[in-house]
């Protein structure tokens, strides 16, 4: 099976609730679309909603950064891809990048670190070696990508007051 480097997996639209007094997309709606990539995500690698029902296990985020790079007005088409940009024995890596559908410009950027969790012990596990296999068939897919822009980064400001 080939694998799309990077994955598209998510597209939606920007709803009238998710507009807020700016008239533009709510903050807390980007990151609601990127955990529904993230979702996709889980599902295409086979860690979805019927791995927890079968398996008792599941993924939970660990950190999450989000950038807002572009205005997303009602209405407006929203494209999402993904890259895996790294994995261990418990921990996936990776990017969403939102565009614009029509335009393709970039809207929005997230980045997240997940683990794999035993929900009976609500504790750390390590990937079943099927998994730990898909893992690995997209991180080769996904190898000759560029790091998404900003992956890392730390939020800061120079010391000092304004001038």
């Amino acid at each position: 099976m080939s694998i799309d480097a990077p994955l598209a997996l998510y597209e939606t639209a920007v709803k009238p609730e998710w507009l807020d007094v700016n008239d533009h997309m709510n903050v807390a709606y980007y990151v609601l679309a990127f955990d529904q990539a993230t979702d996709a995500l889980f599902s295409f690698v086979g860690v979805g909603e019927a791995y927890i029902e079968a398996r008792s296990c599941s993924m939970f985020a660990l950190e999450c950064h989000v950038t807002y790079d572009a205005e997303l007005r009602g209405g407006d088409g929203i494209r999402i891809t993904t890259q895996l940009l790294g994995y261990d024995a418990k921990k996936m890596h990776f990017c969403h990048q939102m565009y614009h559908h029509d335009s393709d410009r970039l809207a929005a950027t997230s980045e997240w670190m997940g683990i794999h969790i035993d929900m009976e012990t609500r504790r750390s596990a390590i990937f079943p070696d099927d998994i730990a296999r898909r893992l690995g068939e997209i991180s080769d897919a996904h190898a000759d990508l560029p790091a998404p822009p900003g992956i890392g980064r730390v939020i800061s400001l120079k010391a000092g007051r304004p001038r």
